[in-house]
């Protein structure tokens, strides 16, 4: 049976590769090399944490007989600097990396970071029922506005947010990708 619900820190170790497959190349971009086990291992280490972008705080995972398999990580655009700083001193003392890089989101809306599920789960609609969720929570509970970047080399992603009711904001250029801000507000 599928179980929605809030991300404990003990699913870190579940949950970090599920993301990476979200965001493998800028998290490779952070480490500064291409290993999917120390990816998967720094994902895990701030999942866990508190008070940073990919804290388990901000994430809501869909679990089946045990198993997470999908998950949803999302916070408010105002608080990106404040839950960016940790990663980035975090990257810096253990990867030697400085990096700066712009903004994905901003003030005014709730930012979908990431949204992945496992390729064993994948064509069963997990995606589209952790987008609802969070549609549900945010926009008709809350009366906030959703948004998210999308890869414009990525249409089939860009068609189910479309018709799920996101529309286009503007175009982005991020980690050389040309991408376009979607949001979902209630009219």
């Amino acid at each position: 049976m599928l179980q929605i619900r809030q991300a404990l820190p003990t699913d870190a170790n579940a949950i970090a590769p599920i993301m990476l497959m979200a965001m493998e190349d800028i998290i490779y971009y952070f480490i500064g090399e291409r290993h999917q086990q120390k990816a998967i291992t720094f994902l895990a280490h701030q999942i866990a944490q508190t008070g940073n972008q990919y804290s388990y705080e901000h994430i809501i995972v869909a679990e089946e007989d045990g198993s997470i398999i999908g998950q949803i990580c999302l916070y408010r655009g105002d608080a990106l600097e404040q839950l960016r700083a940790p990663i980035l001193s975090y990257l810096n003392a253990h990867f030697n990396r400085e990096l700066n890089f712009g903004n994905e989101t901003q003030a005014g809306e709730v930012y979908i970071d990431t949204l992945a599920v496992s390729a064993a789960a994948r064509g069963k609609g997990i995606g589209k029922i952790l987008l609802l969720y969070a549609i549900d929570l945010f926009v008709y509970r809350q009366k906030e506005v959703l948004g998210l970047l999308v890869d414009k080399e990525n249409p089939k992603a860009q068609k189910l947010y479309l018709n799920m009711g996101f529309k286009p904001v503007r175009d982005v250029e991020l980690f050389e990708k040309e991408l376009t801000h979607l949001q979902f507000s209630l009219p």
